[in-house]
Parts: structure tokens; sequence; C-alpha cells
């Protein structure tokens, strides 16, 4: 038998049914991920909208509320992006930013500059800190509190009228001339209301709501909050309601959120990610780095123990060869095959065992014995790796011609 027809006989390259078998896992895995993606965005995409959108019926949209404003004739307009909202700012209006978190300093910065001057009314949802520096100058904020009935305990008419409503969230405080602070959590509101702060000749005012609740379809018959909806949104005949969204061309013009000196506050994605989000991540990957720690430790040096079975040498050495070739390690298989080969080499020529490894002793000792120059025996017992599996049983099969002929010279 030749050594090509020897390598075909007892290669151990994976036939195709073999590689099926493996990969056959992870592919429907895959299409089953493909197949759930395409589904989850066909339903996704029958007509539904978002949290406080007044187009949408589901419980945290604010169709109702917008349903009863058109009935009493206020026109209500929806717009998504900052231009357009900046473009509605005239007399007669009132402007609801109902994620003014969202959006990014530059685009805060302009939407101040739009409604500042101006005679309308905006209505804020739950801005947090880092927005209230640039939409409302001088506010600042508590932790959050609660979404509970609370009192108005003010002199506000709308909310004096409306009574007890379902408010809480974010909590504001101001030293602000004539402000108007309403329903109070621990000595903060949540809801207050901002005089104008322009030179323009109109009586606009900014009015900031700690919560959204009180907006959304499942709550609005609740309490006095129908009735604060509509005098907040319904005091002009106009309401411009925003929806801001990340696609707005005015997000990414500019300076941003991550340039000059905005270079604090963050850019890109991370910029987006709520705050929440990130301590959670971070938490997590503090766990991760302990629970990594307390796994390595070692109390001791290691020791070895006797099996409570007996295994053969044979299942041993097979079990292990297995291991080898699912995670494809032919070097490190060729490398133990060759260790090997050159410890019991060096004990037939004479060798001491410290000098197995050297090339320098044991092929000039291999070419005495043989009676050779040694051409081929550094290349088989120090050579590269196997570049497949073929080549790997090649090895093997050299390196026991080898020590058969060393053992017969």
């Amino acid at each position: 038998m030749t050594a090509a027809t020897e390598v075909s006989a007892t290669s151990q390259s994976l036939t195709p049914h073999q590689t099926w078998l493996r990969v056959r896992g992870p592919l429907l895995a895959v299409l089953v991920i493909v197949i759930a993606g395409v589904a989850f965005a066909a339903i996704r995409s029958g007509g539904q909208y978002g949290r406080l959108d007044p187009r949408s019926a589901d419980p945290h949209g604010s169709r109702a509320v917008a349903e009863l404003l058109k009935d009493r004739g206020v026109a209500v307009e929806i717009v998504t992006t900052l231009d357009e909202a900046a473009a509605e700012t005239g007399p007669g209006t009132t402007l609801l930013v109902t994620s003014p978190n969202m959006l990014t300093a530059q685009q805060q910065r302009r939407l101040r500059t739009a409604t500042a001057d101006s005679p309308n009314r905006t209505v804020l949802i739950a801005p947090d800190g880092s927005s209230l520096s640039r939409l409302a100058p001088g506010v600042r904020t508590g932790s959050r509190g609660a979404v509970t009935a609370r009192r108005p305990l003010c002199e506000l008419p709308m909310a004096r009228h409306a009574g007890s409503v379902d408010i809480g969230g974010i909590r504001y405080k101001t030293a602000a001339p004539g402000a108007t602070a309403c329903y109070p959590d621990r000595g903060l509101s949540t809801l207050l209301v901002l005089p104008g702060t322009g030179t323009g000749t109109g009586t606009g005012d900014s009015v900031l709501l700690g919560s959204p609740d009180l907006l959304q379809n499942d709550r609005l018959d609740q309490q006095g909050n129908a009735s604060l909806a509509l005098q907040l949104l319904g005091s002009r005949p106009h309401l411009v309601w925003y929806l801001p969204s990340f696609d707005d061309p005015s997000a990414t013009g500019g300076d941003g959120r991550g340039s000059g000196d905005e270079a604090e506050e963050g850019s890109g994605f991370i910029s987006l990610i709520p705050q929440g989000w990130i301590w959670g991540t971070l938490q997590l990957a503090f766990a991760a780095v302990l629970a990594a720690v307390w796994r390595a430790r070692r109390l001791g040096p290691l020791i070895t123990e006797r099996l409570p079975v007996v295994i053969r040498a044979s299942e041993s050495t097979e079990g292990r060869a297995r291991l080898y070739r699912r995670t494809n390690a032919r070097e490190r298989a060729a490398a133990v095959l060759r260790s090997a080969a050159r410890s019991r080499l060096s004990s037939l020529v004479g060798l001491p065992s410290r000098d197995a490894d050297s090339p320098e002793a044991l092929i000039p000792a291999l070419a005495a014995r043989l009676g050779t120059t040694g051409t081929g025996h550094s290349s088989l017992l120090f050579g590269p790796a196997p570049a497949d599996d073929a080549a790997l049983v090649l090895l093997t099969n050299q390196l026991d011609a080898l020590e058969r002929e060393v053992r017969a010279s």
C-alpha cells in the first residue's frame, strides 16, 4: 500500500454528511431568528403608534385627549421634526413636546430660542436635569416621585378647577419670579408654570409636567385628569403635538451633543442611551468581573487524585484525540505526537532526556544511528503544523515509520 493510499484510507477529514450534522443546529437557529424578526416586524407595522401619540388608542397613547380637543374646536397638528415645531411657534399656539430629553443639546437650544420670545404656550413632558439647563434655565430637579392622585395646593386657576389629578414623576424647584408651583410632592412641585422671559409683547408661558400619565388614554377618565389636560393643551386654538424622533435631520446637524463645548455630554449612540441603562450595564460588568475573580481563585497547588474507576490507556487516548478533532486542534495534536516521538527516539539513540527537544543534538544522533545525512528528519520532528487532517495522519505514519527504522537499526 502506497503512502497516498494509506493517507486516503485513514484520513479523518469531515465528510459532507458530518459537516451538515455540525452546522444544521446553528443554521436552524439563524432561520428561526430571521422568521421571528420578519413576523415581529410585520405585526409592528400594522398602524401602531408610540407612547403619548395622539393617533394611538393603546393604554399609553393619547388619542382620547386629542379627540376631546378637536371636539372643542382645537386644531391638533402632529409634527416629528424640530423645524416643523419651530415654524409653528406663533400666536394662538400651544406647543407640546412629548419627549424633550430625546433632543440633542443643539436641538434644545434651538427650541428654547424659538419659544422664549413667543406668545405661545410650551408644555414640556418630564424634562430631566440635563435638559432643563437649556430648556428652562434656573429650574432644578429632585428625585422622582410616585405617580398618584395629588391635590393642587396652588392658586393656578386651571389646577384649582381640575382639582386632584394623577401626577408625580420628576419634581421641580425654582426661584424664578412669577413661577407657579402646583401639585407638590415632598416640598417640590410636579407641575411648574414659568412666565415668558423674552422681550416680546406676548403672554407666553412654559409648563413643566413631571409625568405624562394624566394625558394617557387609560387615566384620562380618572380624578381631574381630563380637565387639567384640556386646560393645559386647549388654551389656544392651535395645538402642535411634537413627537421627537431619532431620524430628525436636525439631530445630526451642527455641533450636536458631542462637539465643542458639549463634549462633556457624550456623543453618538452613547448620548442617546438612558442613564439608568448605562449604570445597569456598568453594574453587570462589575458583577461579571467579581464572578471571574471568584471562579479563578486558587487556594493552593493543584493535586492529583485517583480516579474512582480504571480507564484503559487506549480509551483515554481515543477520547483526547476526539477532543482535538472536534476543535480542529491539529497544531496541538502534532506537537504532542512529535514530543512523544522525540522522547522515545532520544532514548533509543542514547541521548539524555533533556536533549530530546534539541534539534542540534537529536538530528545528528539519528543520522549517525541510521547511517544517513538526516535530511528530512528535522522537518519531520520539528517542522510546522499540518495544514489539514490528511497531513496530520501522514505525519503520524511517518513518525511511526522513523521509530521502527531506528529500532531495527
